[in-house]
């Protein structure tokens, strides 16, 4: 009985110890609060490198990890709406270079895309592959943005 006892505790410890690792490697799980206002639907915090889906202020996804502009494409910050969305945009600047998911918040060109998360952009909000989707398929023309810091 004692040893039957103790396999539980052990599976016990276990399932804690794989549920709370779930949880700090999913980002919809962590409900971080973002440094915007209630008003945005999409929060960026370029001095943490990290974005939020919203509703009414509640964090609904995220933060997820992002890449924003480089120097001299710095990332504006502001409030601003999604304008458009195109799930294969190609850039006319950049050499036809792939945006894939992209979500259109300036009226200078500045979009959520995936991209990576090791170089920085020129000027986009960069997005995982599975952030990337998540956006371009939570966000609507003429819901809120906000980027900070």
């Amino acid at each position: 009985m004692r040893g039957a006892r103790v396999l539980i505790g052990a599976l016990t410890a276990v399932a804690a110890a794989a549920g709370a690792a779930l949880a700090a490697a999913t980002p919809a799980m962590a409900q971080e609060s973002a440094p915007c206002s209630a008003a945005a639907s999409a929060c960026v915090d370029l001095s943490a490198d990290r974005a939020w889906l919203m509703d009414d202020g509640t964090v609904t996804y995220g933060p997820v990890p992002i890449t924003s502009g480089k120097p001299g494409y710095e990332t504006p910050s502001g409030d601003f709406q999604v304008t458009w969305k195109d799930k294969d945009h190609r850039s006319r600047e950049y050499d036809n270079a792939p945006m894939p998911y992209s979500v259109f918040f300036t009226d200078t060109g500045i979009a959520f895309h995936e991209g990576s998360l090791q170089e920085e952009s020129h000027g986009c909000i960069h997005l995982s592959h599975e952030a990337a989707v998540t956006f371009y398929d939570q966000l609507s023309p003429g819901e809120g943005v906000e980027v900070v810091g």
